[in-house]
């Protein structure tokens, strides 16, 4: 298909040209954010990250993402070397020397650092983190809803790798993004390892039946923010809400269907595995969902 697009489809802009990236303390030139070849990040994919979205001077739900980064951190057993305080900071000095008001996306990235030779164990690692702020002008522009294609590659168990993590290592979902695009879809549908709906490789994953919006049990995704926010906003408005298991069947029947992610909050979806869902168009629950949450981005600021 000649039209493919993605869910983080943005708008051009010449500006993103000229940024400055902040790198390890210092706000520097894009073509001068550069990292070692012997870094944690690059060579084995340790790291963790977190996308933020600046909307009217407000980092949406900053407070959520960095109690979700220090986690993943810890987790992984990653010495950030930063306070919140002190990396919010950053995050602002990087705003204010990029000029941004409105409509940027921040990607905060923290690695094990520069490696003192090329293998795998973490105790090579000791120079410090790596941490990175790319901040750029982003509107989003997605002109229809998104295709997805159901694929074999899985959300898997936690003892191998814990899709709750935000986690440098994406392979996993990259490959299944691959797959998608080759059966001539936008995005992958994840099943989990019982064979139930699970995610999309970027995004949380909803359908709506009847009125009821469903969503995975939440075991084997991305605990995403806006996500969590859509379930809470669900309750609060008396839009019937569920988080289980279901299966394909369940899913080409939904009336609707959604993704939710911190770049596109609710991005509608017209087809799965070429099934229409619904009229194909975005319903009327998942516009909704978006006049609320659009109230909550700016009651938050």
């Amino acid at each position: 298909m000649s039209d493919k697009i993605t869910t983080h489809a943005a708008e051009e802009d010449a500006r993103n040209e000229q940024i400055l990236i902040w790198l390890n303390g210092r706000c520097v030139p894009k073509a001068e954010a550069l990292v070692s070849v012997y870094d944690s990040g690059f060579m084995l994919g340790d790291g963790v990250w977190e996308g933020l979205r600046l909307y009217n001077g407000n980092w949406a739900f900053w407070g959520e993402h960095f109690d979700r980064l220090f986690e993943a951190a810890k987790a992984i057993d990653l010495d950030i070397g930063m306070t919140r305080d002190q990396l919010y900071s950053a995050l602002l000095e990087t705003q204010k020397a990029n000029d941004m008001t409105t409509d940027a996306h921040a990607r905060l990235m923290v690695t094990r650092g520069v490696k003192t030779r090329p293998f795998q164990h973490p105790s090579l690692s000791r120079q410090g983190p790596t941490i990175t702020i790319i901040m750029e002008h982003s509107q989003p522009k997605i002109p229809r809803p998104i295709r997805l294609a159901t694929v074999p590659h899985i959300r898997g168990l936690p003892m191998t790798q814990d899709p709750k993590l935000n986690s440098h290592s994406k392979l996993n979902c990259i490959l299944a993004c691959i797959a998608a695009e080759k059966a001539g879809a936008d995005e992958a549908l994840m099943l989990d390892i019982n064979g139930f709906v699970n995610t999309t490789n970027a995004c949380n994953f909803f359908i709506v039946r009847k009125g009821a919006v469903w969503t995975s049990t939440g075991d084997y995704c991305m605990n995403g923010i806006t996500r969590q926010k859509v379930i809470d906003l669900c309750r609060a408005d008396g839009i019937p809400v569920f988080e289980r298991n279901y299966s394909l069947v369940d899913t080409y029947g939904a009336d609707e269907a959604f993704l939710t992610g911190t770049f596109g909050a609710q991005t509608p979806v017209s087809e799965i595995d070429g099934r229409p869902i619904g009229t194909g168009n975005m319903g009327p629950v998942t516009k909704r969902l978006r006049t609320l949450y659009k109230d909550l981005i700016g009651a938050s600021a």
